[in-house]
């Protein structure tokens, strides 16, 4: 009897060991995984802090202003290098209405006598127009 109860113990001893290295294994697993999460949030916020960049370099891309024409669709001037783009946004879409030079000056003064017309879009038409002449010259 002494033999059989001290068998049961050992197998039973032997089938919580496996249990028990089936929980380590799973500890080390969860850890390690814990650690590989660790360091890619601390690489994303590294990145975030050094300016997101690749090697440093400034983004060459500007939205300089931009207005809605209608519920889902936008005028956007954006600055490209030395250029504006003016670009129609909506439905899914970028069309590029026209390229300009830009100013050598941040702020533009706005022209008192230039012609106004009632709506936003007479006025986009007659601002195109306008610098299409200057171009042309």
């Amino acid at each position: 009897m002494n033999e059989t109860t001290s068998s049961a113990a050992v197998d039973g001893l032997a089938q919580g060991g496996d249990s028990l290295l089936g929980l380590a294994m799973l500890g080390k697993t969860a850890a390690a995984l814990a650690l590989i999460i660790a360091i890619l949030l601390g690489l994303s916020a590294w990145l975030k802090r050094r300016g997101g960049g690749f090697h440093g370099q400034q983004s060459r891309l500007k939205v300089v202003g931009s207005t809605a024409v209608g519920q889902r669709e936008r005028v956007v001037v954006v600055q490209v290098q030395d250029r504006w783009l003016v670009l129609g946004v909506g439905g899914g879409q970028v069309n590029r209405l026209d390229s300009l030079p830009a100013p050598t000056d941040e702020a533009t003064p706005a022209q008192p006598d230039a012609p106004q017309g009632d709506s936003f879009g007479e006025r986009l038409g007659q601002a195109l127009k306008a610098n299409l002449g200057r171009r042309e010259r």
